[in-house]
């Protein structure tokens, strides 16, 4: 993901269960789901509507906030396992390409669209690095996480192609104080201790306003050495990371016909070398039989979240009334090591004492994001509708500069000219109508449909100097759009539900900024993609709730895909042919007896490209998307009991299996070995046990107990295999976090 973030400069300016599955079941807290039995339903706003999981005609997993805690999920790669199919693609925190069903080409456009409750965060264009840029989100007293399979054009929007990541979070409560605090300790093979500690406060101030308070502080180590390979650093643990920050919400209530409330979210990643190591080019195995990353410019990565959101809804009698208004910018300050790339390239590069230079890329990312929706809705015997209008406007910029510094110092070297200083500032301007009814046909048929028409306009400027730099260019382009989607249900039973669903979705086109002595045919503009996706569903569960099954089969058709095209070394985005995607998505769960939940989900992908890419690109017809397993499946064990009146007890443990990945398209990798790259397979054991005694707790947790160094990425430069990121031609591959453990301990009023 190194050459993927640094766009302009190298590479480019459900099948969930539905009743619980073992995440979902551990909403409450083991005594409170003694108390209850098993009588939980899902509640989700998947239709921007409060319905149980059940009457929702469409794939839709959903992960609470206690499942997230009893797991000790703060990350993307902590929760996979308990979201079928979820694939995250990822080097450094903070830095993340997100694919559901296998939409993905590589490009620098997010297919996955991130909400955080009823706002879009991130970028919507491919001109920011939007797409490996997905929030990471901290997990700590959120309601729940929702993913939504499938296009979700109609009531989403843009960039939802694949699906939507929707963190809910908690709302104020006007009629309970609460206060809980958590802190723990971690150990990471290879590396030193981690900290962590996180709190919440919920405030009522009288009947009708509340207001409720989190903050959070991670700080992680790294576990990767940079060891003097060829003249680098030595250095050990380069790649820990902090994460911290908070949210604060307050709700006020001034009659039960209106609601407002206001929230601020704020969250800082700071990240080092991130965690990328040295590959052989050719079998992708890691070198000196350890985990290191040759160093030669210090590398951070330092990415900030800031959300302010007010939601107002009002009963007018005649509909509910919901606006949403927001304001929110991403901020991503990095540092890169290019002494490697870029010295061989210049001919400045050599081993130990002969290297003339080193060579570093400091580079900011910023996003700055408004939004408006206000939609009317209301639900009779005959008819649920949802009618809305949405306006969104981002101001977003990248300024790279790439500098030959003193060798082992940040200082600016005067053996060279300054090498590039880039610009590129752009805007994105949307506005959308939609709507959404569902028409109850029968007793237990209903006819869910939906469409939406967006129109979008966009300009971009990048101005560039320097040795690599390239002469000013300026582009501009607009589109119009209509999504839709068509979803039959029939319910056999109270029990068991049969759904189809045909949805459109799309990713907006954009400009171009041409790189130096550009070709005549490099396009000035791409256009969007769009594809259609068909899925068959069933969701069955017995009267008692004891066994759940929800699967669902898809098929999905993508056409004028999008790709990212490297011209004289800089990034072009262009659109290629077709592209296909089949699959099926399961969870099943059984609560054989009380206290004992056990789930297995999983997923089969078969995404493939149906016509070969422009040669630049270098994919063939048949081969497999990148960074999507054909298979992958978890199995989540848990079981609860009482210790005594006032004592509870919990242990459990998950298996997570991920199949071989194909990698990003490389020309210059099938030239050499006759085939696409790919990352091998591997699987994950994960353990934890606690006790909870009234508002106090102890839960002791393993991660990754067989120390697996399962890949979730891979960088191959346009120079392989002579020339890669890291010295001797190696390349750099992500990988998970090793053996990890850890313990937490907890209390509260």
């Amino acid at each position: 993901m190194r050459r993927i973030r640094s766009s302009l400069l190298i590479t480019t300016v459900l099948a969930a269960t539905f009743i619980a599955s073992s995440a979902q079941a551990q909403e409450a807290t083991p005594r409170e789901r003694a108390a209850s039995g098993s009588d939980e339903v899902i509640i989700v706003t998947a239709q921007k509507r409060e319905q149980t999981l059940i009457d929702v005609p469409q794939s839709v997993s959903v992960v609470s906030g206690g499942a997230l805690e009893r797991n000790s999920a703060q990350t993307f790669q902590d929760y996979l396992k308990l979201v079928p199919g979820l694939q995250a693609t990822q080097s450094n925190p903070g830095e993340a390409r997100l694919t559901l069903r296998g939409i993905n080409t590589g490009g620098v456009a997010s297919t996955v669209a991130t909400y955080i409750d009823e706002t879009p965060f991130g970028s919507s264009t491919s001109l920011v690095n939007g797409a490996i840029l997905a929030a990471e989100i901290d997990t700590f007293d959120i309601a729940r996480i929702e993913v939504l399979r499938g296009p979700q054009g109609s009531l989403y929007g843009a960039n939802a192609l694949g699906g939507v990541l929707k963190y809910v979070t908690n709302e104020p409560d006007p009629d309970a104080l609460e206060a809980r605090v958590r802190g723990g300790v971690e150990t990471v093979d290879g590396g030193k201790l981690s900290y962590l500690g996180s709190a919440v406060v919920n405030v009522p101030l009288g009947e009708t306003f509340a207001v409720r308070a989190t903050g959070f502080y991670r700080d992680m180590a790294g576990f990767i050495d940079s060891i003097g390979t060829a003249g680098s650093d030595v250095a050990k643990d380069i790649n820990g990371y902090k994460s911290y920050g908070g949210r604060i919400s307050a709700l006020f209530e001034p009659s039960p016909m209106v609601s407002v409330r206001l929230s601020a979210f704020l969250q800082n990643l700071e990240g080092e070398a991130g965690n990328t190591i040295e590959t052989d080019p050719l079998t992708l195995r890691k070198l000196n039989g350890r985990f290191t990353q040759s160093q030669y410019v210090p590398v951070f990565t330092d990415v900030d979240y800031r959300l302010y959101s007010g939601t107002v809804t009002a009963d007018l009698g005649f509909a509910d009334l919901t606006s949403v208004t927001s304001y929110g910018k991403l901020n991503e300050t990095l540092r890169d090591d290019f002494t490697v790339f870029y010295g061989v390239q210049l001919g400045l590069y050599g081993d130990g004492p002969d290297r003339a230079v080193d060579i570093g890329l400091d580079q900011k990312n910023t996003i700055e994001r408004f939004t408006q929706e206000v939609r009317l809705s209301n639900e009779t015997d005959l008819l649920d509708w949802l009618v809305g209008g949405y306006y969104n406007k981002e101001d977003s910029g990248i300024h790279q500069r790439l500098d030959a510094l003193v060798r082992g110092t940040l200082d600016v070297s005067d053996l060279l000219p300054q090498l590039a200083d880039i610009t590129l500032d752009s805007e994105y301007e949307e506005i959308a109508a939609f709507a959404n009814a569902t028409v109850h046909l029968a007793e237990r048929f209903d006819l869910t449909f939906g469409g939406r028409y967006s129109h979008n306009k966009q300009s971009a400027e990048q101005i560039a100097t320097g040795l690599l730099g390239a002469p000013p260019s300026a582009s501009s382009s607009s589109e119009d759009v209509f999504t839709w989607s068509v979803a039959p249900q029939f319910e056999f039973s109270d029990n068991a539900t049969l759904y189809a669903r045909v949805a459109k979705g799309f990713r907006p086109g954009g400009p171009n900024l041409l790189p130096p002595d550009a070709p005549a045919d490099t396009p000035r503009t791409f256009d969007s993609d769009s594809l259609v996706s068909y899925e068959l569903g069933l969701k069955a569960q017995t009267p008692d709730r004891s066994f759940s099954i929800d699967i669902t089969a898809f098929h999905i058709d993508w056409k004028d895909i999008q790709l990212l095209a490297v011209v004289n070394d800089y990034g072009v985005n262009a659109n290629g042919g077709k592209a296909k995607s089949d699959g099926v998505e399961f969870t099943a769960t059984m609560r054989p007896t009380q206290g004992f939940v056990a789930s297995v989900n999983g997923a089969y992908t078969h995404a493939r490209l149906a016509q070969d890419t422009p040669a630049v690109v270098g994919g063939f017809d048949g081969d497999r998307l990148p960074f999507t397993p054909k298979w992958s499946v978890a199995t989540n064990v848990d079981y609860d009991w009482a210790l005594g009146p006032d004592t509870d007890a919990y242990i459990g443990g998950s298996i997570r299996l991920v199949g071989d990945r194909a990698a990003n398209f490389s020309p210059e990798f099938i030239a050499v070995n006759a085939r696409q790259p790919e990352l091998d397979g591997y699987a994950t054991v994960d353990l934890r046990a606690g006790v909870i005694r009234g508002p106090f707790s102890v839960e002791l947790y393993a991660k990754n107990l067989t120390n697996s160094a399962g890949r979730t990425d891979l960088s191959i430069s346009s120079g392989y295999p002579a020339l890669g990121e890291f010295p001797n031609g190696a390349v750099g591959a992500g990988v998970i976090r090793p053996r990890t453990f850890g313990i937490t301990l907890g209390a509260g009023i």
